[in-house]
Parts: C-alpha cells; sequence; structure tokens
C-alpha cells in the first residue's frame, strides 16, 4: 500500500465497518468528524419526533456501546489507533449532546457547534481519556466526555432561550 495508510482487513460490508464508519460517511473528504456529527442530526430528529428526548437518548447511548465494539473491531484490523474514518464516536457523542433539548433547527445548530468545539478542544477529562484510554473504549469514550460539556452548554442555551421567549 502506497499512501502509508494501514491496511484494513474488513470487508467494506462487514458490521464493524460499516458502524465504525457511520455506514461510510467517515470517509468522505475533509473534515470526516463533522460529516459525523452532521449525520446524528436528522437521526436525532427522527428519534425525537417519535420517541421524544428519551428516544435520543437511548439512540446515543446505543451508539456509543455498538460503536466501542466496532472501533475496537476495526483498529485490530487496520492497527491504527484512532483512524480519522471512524466517525461513530461523533454519532453518539452529538446524539448525546442533542438528548438534553427538543427537536429545533436553531438549538440542533447550536448543539452542532457545541459538540465540534467540544470534540475539538477536549476539556479535562476528554484530553485524558484520548491520551490515555485505547482502542474502542478510547476512540469511544473522549468523545462521550466531551459531549457532557457540549450537552450542558447547550442545555443552558435552551434555557436561556425559554427565558427570552417567556420575557418577549
Amino acid at each position: 500500500m502506497t499512501s502509508g495508510a494501514p491496511a484494513n482487513r474488513l470487508s467494506t460490508w462487514h458490521p464493524a465497518n460499516l458502524v465504525a464508519t457511520g455506514f461510510g460517511i467517515g470517509r468522505l473528504p475533509w473534515a470526516p468528524g463533522t460529516w459525523g456529527s452532521l449525520a446524528a442530526l436528522p437521526l436525532a430528529w427522527v428519534m425525537w419526533s417519535r420517541f421524544g428526548t428519551a428516544g435520543v437518548g437511548v439512540a446515543a447511548i446505543a451508539a456509543l456501546a455498538a460503536g466501542w465494539w466496532a472501533a475496537d473491531v476495526y483498529i485490530r484490523a487496520t492497527g491504527a489507533e484512532d483512524p480519522p474514518e471512524i466517525v461513530i464516536d461523533e454519532i453518539g457523542g452529538q446524539l448525546l449532546t442533542l438528548s438534553v433539548v427538543p427537536a429545533d433547527v436553531v438549538l440542533y445548530a447550536a448543539g452542532l457547534v457545541l459538540f465540534r468545539l467540544a470534540d475539538i478542544f477536549k476539556p479535562w477529562p476528554a484530553r485524558w481519556a484520548d491520551k490515555r484510554l485505547k482502542g474502542g473504549l478510547g476512540v469511544m469514550a473522549d468523545d462521550f466526555l466531551a459531549s457532557l460539556y457540549s450537552a450542558i452548554a447547550l442545555l443552558l442555551v435552551f434555557l436561556l432561550r425559554q427565558i427570552v421567549v417567556d420575557v418577549s
């Protein structure tokens, strides 16, 4: 292989490959993490529309649990520590961020920005998890921890917006 990228010994259709890469979304050019986060928005909207906030939360936990397994299998198959094409961590983290608010275009846009910032800057303990934890757990843990910060920030945005709307 001339690109220097580790060889992926998983079939494109292997369940771990599909889950880890968000059904191939992580292979899109430029900023795969952002693509993964964007992919979570319509999923969160549908889950909220059908099952409410709890549905988005359950989807987030399911994505994080499945992602732990899929990322672990994918990492073992490629030999890479945290390949950028793995985006199930961003999908799960974005879902967890959005689980604290109702489906709303403005809130979801704010949630996207807040989660991407938290994922990029990795406030403690997300940075610690990113550096110390390995395998599928390591891939998933930093995004899960970053999403806790972005979920709190998004909840504050929601509450402030409610106050402003009530005062108007």
